[in-house]
Formats: structure tokens, C-alpha cells, sequence
């Protein structure tokens, strides 16, 4: 047997591993050693949700370097939308990389960038035709919304939600309004971004425009059709509608950060058709390339007016990052999308009776598989959170009270029921502990 194939069959395996199965503590022995090297060198400002050590996994199975196999319920924060390692997807990079590695497609025509661009301009839902940048990451995706926004407008000003997590970088970061310690100590950020309450165009009509900005100043406004690490928040009913016609009202861009959202997670291609909203910009990351580093901002054709130099990208659309996204839309558009709302389903199902039966949570909000569990505070679900990790459990917390589920799109029914299990076990030890 070939090397090749017998790594594939060890993959096999590994998705199909009995998880959680845990044959050590968590963190195991091996695991704290790297971890107390790992602490030596690295950044301080990771966060670091919980001591999981990584070394393979597929499917929705992930096994750490002790030999401990996870039930992953976060998918690397939303970014392994296909599964850990889909054999479709690794073998697009495997066929890439034995052609081009790299050429940068800011300066040259690579192929493979114009294939995807041309593939995103024919699914998302923008008025007209669409071109797409292809940057490395979700926060470069708004950075390149930002100044495209200001640059066909010639408006200076932007509008954002208070709740809402753009990115890290200084223009995404001043968007950013979910946490404090996202910006504290990093000021003056980007001016001329004002912040109101998610779910409300109210606030933008009877206030920014009557008190503070003129609405002729205003480029762009930019919002996540569901937020994300604000706290997994679907909008009230009718929210982006409005939001649509007050920037149509006003000749303002509507800015759709898709970044978590879309790439099938809601159980469509992109959230904003739960509503049937099309925006002037959409933004995609995260789960795009199935784990490749890769973002796209794709924009009313008409909107891309700027002239060459105006913006680029050494890295972004890598051709590595190029076929692993093609893959990725290939599985979404076949299977993972209806599969996220079947799925999904019975993971909402499956929660509103937990938090029928334990009063520790508060309430299960969430569509397709983006959901949010919130609690009755912030420490319960940073219990929850540290309670299923023990259990062999991932799940991630978000906002000011919940944990968040955001499985690979491949997780079938019985895994989602073994979930729900684990989690109403950890959540009755956390109610239990008082």
C-alpha cells in the first residue's frame, strides 16, 4: 500500500473514531509540555480558549498529541466549514502545490484567482455583476471593504453595531464593538465610524441623522447578517430589510460581513437570504478555504472603480488557498449547505429541550449550524465552555454569556445527538457546582 493511501485510510478512521474518547486528563503530559514551551515564545496576546493541543484530525473528530479524540463542535472558530482534512479539499492543495506554490495576483494574471473570483461573482447575492479582491484573511476582506466604500463614494464617514466583531487590524478593529479589550489601548482608532444597537435602524434615523452626521456623508453601512462572536445574535425579523432601504434612501453602501456567516454555515450559501437582502458589498473568510488562509471582498462591478495600485496583496488568493476554496464551494453548494439545515435542525431541537429541562440557560438562538447558547452570566458559560472541554467536548464562547456551535458542515445526526449529550452533561455539573 502507498503512503498516500494509507494516510488516507488513516483519516478514515479518524472520522469515524468513537468521540469524545479520552485516554488521558486534558491537558495529557504531552500536551503540557508544549504548551509550557509554547507559552515561552508566543505572542501574550493569544487568548488561548483552552489547553487543546492539536495534531490531526478529520471529519468532526480531532485528536490531540496525547492521543485524545474531540468531538469539535467549533471548528477552529467556523474556519474547517468542509471537516478536518475532506479529501476533496486536500487533494485540490495536494494537485496545486505539485503545480504553483505562489505568483502574486496583484501583479500577474494568475489563473486560479480568476477562476475564483469569477465563481464568487456567481454566487453571491448583489445587485448586478460583482468582481472580487482575494485577500488572506476575513479582517483584510473589511479593511478592502473600507477603503473601496470610501473610495467610490467619496463620503468619509461609516456606521456599524455595537456588538459586532469585524477584525483586528486598525480600520476592522474600529468597526469591532463586541469586547473592550479589543481595543483598549489602541486608540485613536480609525475616525469617523459611529457605533448604534444591533436590530434597530431606529437608532441610526432618529439620532446619527438628526444629531451627529449628515446622511450625504455616509459611505457604508456595515453589519453582520448574524453576528457572530458578539454572541451568535440573529437580527429581529425585518431588520435587514430596513437597513436596506435606508442605505438605498440615502445612497449609502450596504457592507454584508459574511465572514463567519456564510460559506454555507447558516444553512444557505450566504445568511442574507434567509431575508432575501442583497447588499452592495459582501465579505467572506474563515470557512471559504476549509482551514486555507484565504478572504474575499466581492462588490457591485460598478462599485470596483479604482485604478490599478489602489489596492493589492502579496499573498492573498494564493493558488494553494485558490483550490481549496474551489473545492470548498463545490462541497457547500452540493451537500453542506442543506446538510447545515437538516442538521442544525435537529441541533436546535435538541437544545430547546435541554433548556426546558435546566434552567442555567437562558435561551438557544441560531441558524443552520451558527448557534449561540446563552446563560444566565458570563461565568456559567465560561464553565460550560471549560466543563465540555473536560468531556472531550469543543465549543467556544461568545459574547457576554453564551458558547457557541459551529460543527464542520459534514456532522451527521448522531454526532450532533452525542453533542447534545456531553453539553447537557457539562451544563447539569455547572448548575449542580452552583
Amino acid at each position: 500500500m502507498s503512503a498516500g493511501a494509507r494516510r488516507v485510510g488513516a483519516e478514515a478512521d479518524l472520522a469515524s473514531a468513537p468521540a469524545p474518547h479520552l485516554v488521558t486528563e486534558v491537558p495529557g503530559p504531552r500536551a503540557r509540555e508544549l504548551i509550557e514551551r509554547d507559552l515561552r515564545v508566543t505572542s501574550p496576546s493569544l487568548p488561548r480558549a483552552y489547553p487543546l493541543v492539536p495534531a490531526r484530525g478529520s471529519g468532526v473528530v480531532l485528536e490531540d498529541v496525547d492521543g485524545n479524540r474531540f468531538l469539535d463542535m467549533n471548528a477552529g472558530i467556523a474556519v474547517t466549514s468542509t471537516g478536518h482534512c475532506h479529501p476533496a479539499v486536500v487533494e485540490a492543495i495536494r494537485r496545486q502545490a505539485g503545480q504553483l506554490l505562489h505568483y502574486s495576483g496583484s501583479d500577474f494574471h494568475l489563473p486560479i484567482y480568476g477562476e475564483l473570483c469569477e465563481r464568487l461573482a456567481g454566487i453571491v447575492p448583489l445587485r448586478g455583476p460583482a468582481r472580487a479582491f482575494l485577500t488572506n484573511s476575513g479582517t483584510e476582506a473589511v479593511e478592502a471593504a473600507l477603503k473601496l466604500a470610501r473610495y467610490a463614494t467619496g463620503r468619509q464617514y461609516v456606521i456599524a453595531f455595537l456588538g459586532a466583531f469585524h477584525g483586528r487590524s486598525y480600520g476592522s478593529i474600529s468597526l469591532t464593538a463586541s469586547k473592550v479589550r479589543y481595543r483598549e489601548g489602541f486608540g485613536p482608532l480609525l475616525p469617523g465610524v459611529f457605533h448604534v444597537p444591533y436590530g434597530d435602524t431606529s437608532e441610526i434615523r432618529e439620532r446619527l441623522f438628526r444629531r451627529l452626521v449628515a446622511p450625504r456623508e455616509v459611505a457604508a453601512v456595515v453589519v453582520e447578517p448574524v453576528q457572530g462572536e458578539g454572541g451568535y445574535v440573529v437580527p429581529p425579523e425585518g431588520f435587514l430589510r430596513e437597513l436596506r432601504a435606508l442605505c438605498d434612501e440615502h445612497g449609502i453602501l450596504l457592507v454584508a460581513d459574511e465572514v463567519q456567516s456564510g460559506m454555507g454555515r447558516t444553512g444557505r450559501m450566504w445568511a442574507v437570504e434567509h431575508w432575501g437582502v442583497e447588499p452592495d458589498i459582501l465579505l467572506a473568510g474563515k470557512g471559504i478555504a476549509s482551514g486555507m488562509p484565504l478572504g474575499a471582498m466581492v462588490a457591485r462591478a460598478d462599485l470596483m472603480t479604482w485604478e490599478p495600485g489602489a489596492h493589492g496583496s502579496t499573498y492573498g488568493g494564493n493558488p494553494l488557498a485558490c483550490a481549496a476554496a474551489l473545492a470548498t464551494i463545490d462541497l457547500v453548494e452540493r451537500e453542506l449547505a442543506a446538510n447545515a439545515r437538516e442538521v442544525g435542525g435537529v441541533l436546535l431541537e435538541g437544545l430547546r429541550g435541554i433548556a426546558a429541562r435546566q434552567p442555567l440557560v437562558r435561551e438557544v438562538r441560531g441558524l443552520g449550524l451558527m448557534i449561540g447558547v446563552a446563560f444566565r452570566d458570563h461565568h456559567a458559560a465560561a464553565r460550560v465552555e471549560e466543563a465540555c472541554f473536560r468531556r472531550g467536548l469543543l465549543v467556544l464562547g461568545c459574547g457576554d454569556d453564551a458558547v457557541r456551535l459551529s460543527p464542520p458542515l459534514v456532522i451527521d445526526g448522531e454526532r450532533a445527538r452525542v453533542a447534545l449529550a456531553v453539553l447537557e452533561e457539562a451544563v447539569a455539573e455547572v448548575a449542580a457546582a452552583g
